[in-house]
Order: structure tokens, then sequence, then C-alpha cells
């Protein structure tokens, strides 16, 4: 599979919709992970993301002009102990922390989800889980989608990577460009290229995303030596 600079290919997709992006720095110091979310709507783009708990939560950037919580207000990452993260694109965040805080699977839980019930595109609900014990950086990805777009059946994916290599990482998001209706994400995680530390590489993912639908990203690098962490957040919605 051919390995792709993150940010070429993020900026050549107007709207690749909600991601995650999980891998292993260049120099094979850090776990790395990333979340973003876009919008076309006025409601939808009325986003920020807010810290809480060691993660993040979206809120209403003004919430005056909330019109629609349901679907774009969550919890798109939730840490369940010092060595596992989860980052999602909905509310099934809540679904596996419930379930692998109780001794459950990522698998399991996420069978008991579809897609998002927003006909006529079903966007996808896109799912990672990140682990770094002992130092040993390891992660799945997961995309429960419609089957054949009419949304009468789902699709579920499951991605498991163990021991990848420094400098790597795997990308996911839900829709494969623009439409009417959004097109969702085709095929396997996309192989992408880490370079540079988080004060490279987070501002260079946020410039590859379209001015116009970007909403906020979220970036953060865990020391796999001592698991301290370093984050950054960017919102379009200062």
């Amino acid at each position: 599979m051919k390995c792709y600079d993150p940010c070429d290919y993020l900026a050549g997709n107007p709207y690749p919709g909600r991601g995650i992006l999980l891998g292993v720095s260049a120099d094979g110091a850090h776990a790395m992970m990333a979340y973003f979310i876009m919008g076309r709507s006025e409601n939808s783009r009325n986003r920020i993301f807010t810290p809480k708990d060691g993660g993040i939560v979206t809120e209403a950037a003004d919430p005056a002009k909330m019109t629609d919580p349901s679907l774009i207000i969550y919890a798109p990452v939730r840490v369940l102990d010092a060595h596992t993260t989860i980052l999602t694109n909905g509310d099934q965040t809540d679904t596996l922390f419930d379930a692998l805080s109780a001794g459950g699977s990522f698998e399991a839980a996420l069978r008991t989800r579809t897609f998002e019930p927003d006909a006529p595109n079903f966007t996808p609900r896109i799912s990672g889980l990140l682990q770094t014990r002992g130092g040993k950086p390891a992660y799945r990805l997961s995309i429960l989608k419609s089957t054949d777009g009419r949304g009468s059946a789902v699709t579920r994916a499951f991605y498991e990577y163990e021991a990848p290599p420094a400098g790597e990482g795997r990308l996911i998001h839900t829709y494969q460009g623009d439409g009417d209706p959004l097109p969702s994400f085709a095929g396997e995680p996309m192989r992408v290229a880490l370079a540079g530390d988080i004060d490279a590489f987070a501002p260079a993912l946020w410039n590859a995303l379209d001015m116009q639908n970007r909403v906020s990203l979220f970036v953060r690098a865990i020391s796999l030596l001592n698991g301290e962490s370093q984050t950054r957040i960017f919102n379009q919605h200062n």
C-alpha cells in the first residue's frame, strides 16, 4: 500500500468529513493521534473542542446558534487509563468506554452500533483505540457504514495494527469527498507518513484542512518512555 503524506492527501480533498489518525512518530519515541472535524452547515461549523478529563468534548462555539445537538455534540476523545485512549466521531466513544471498562472488547462493543441515522448520507461511524502499555504501541480502527447506501444494512470493518513501525500511521475518515449525498469512505485506512514533532505536525495538519470547511483539530503525542503527553488543539472559532 502506498504511503501518503497526510497533509498532501488531506489538502487534495475539500471535504473528508471527520477523521482519525493513529501512528508512531518518526523517531519511534511517541505514539501519535489526531482527530479532526469539518462542517458544511452553520450548525455543524458552530463547534469547538474543549479539554475534559484528559480527553475532549465538542461544544457550541455560540450556544445561541445551536439548532440541533444530536450527532454533533459528543466526546471524541476519552482516556480509559494511562495506557488506553479512545477516539471516535460520535457517541460510540461512550459505548466503547463503558464496554472496555467492564472488560469487554473493542469489536464486541461496536457490533452493538451502526452508522449514523442522517439519511441520505448515512455517515459512517469511525472509531480508534490506541494502547501504549509497556511502551509498545498498538492500535485498532473501525468503520461502520451503510452496505448499500440506502441504510438497510450495515458493514462493520475492523483493522488491528500490532507493533506499528516508526514514522507511519493510518488515517480513516468519514467521506471520500464532497457530494450530495456525501460518499462514504471506501477501502482500508490510508497508510500515511509521520514526520516531525508535534509542533511541526499539528499546524501542518491543520493548515492542510480546507479553510472553508475545517472546524477543529486535536493532536496528541504520548511518550513511549514515560507516558507523558503533549496536546495541541485548534479551533476555527477561537
